[in-house]
């Protein structure tokens, strides 16, 4: 998988949007760091993510050539990171299934982290304060063991109940 800034995310989401698919101009909310977008876009440049093109209007240009003016477009690959593929169809007519996430990956077992794991399986769920006991953990290490958790794959839902969160993993129903 492709690691990639916020700034490269931004400036991609922009150009999948725009009809061109232009990623300049850069959009506000990135403001004036003319040196860091330049960057950004050199980085997507190499990555295959965005490619130059000639001919384009004088606000699109990512630079020039004498009078050629050349910007740079969102790749079929740029655009599949931000939209990722949906289902086709197969030619029975039925949907093949495309993963929307990897699965999540496995802890080892009798890890603390495996035992976080068999926690937040158990009906209900569990508190901060039952991961802290059982881990020994301080409670911002346990908060960012459930982000570690989250960022491996494992859909952690949470919910208050009577005043208490309660985080739990997702069951598929």
């Amino acid at each position: 998988m492709t690691k990639l800034t916020d700034m490269q995310l931004i400036l991609l989401s922009t150009a999948c949007q725009r009809d061109d698919g232009s990623l300049l101009p850069p959009p506000d909310s990135l403001g004036a760091q003319a040196a860091r977008i330049r960057k950004a876009v050199e980085a997507l440049i190499k990555k295959g993510l965005a490619a130059e093109q000639e001919g384009m209007a004088a606000p699109q240009a990512w630079r020039t050539d004498g009078d050629l003016v050349i910007g740079v477009i969102v790749t079929d690959a740029g655009r599949a990171i931000i939209d990722p593929p949906v289902a086709e169809e197969t030619p029975a007519g039925k949907a093949k299934e495309v993963p929307a996430v990897s699965p999540p990956s496995a802890s080892r077992a009798g890890t603390k982290q495996a035992q976080v794991i068999d926690l937040l399986k158990r009906k209900g769920g569990a508190t901060l304060n039952e991961i802290v006991e059982a881990t020994g953990w301080l409670p911002h290490t346990s908060r960012a063991a459930l982000t570690g958790l989250r960022k491996k794959g494992h859909a952690i839902n949470s919910a208050k109940v009577e005043g208490i969160t309660r985080y739990q993993i997702a069951t598929a129903a």
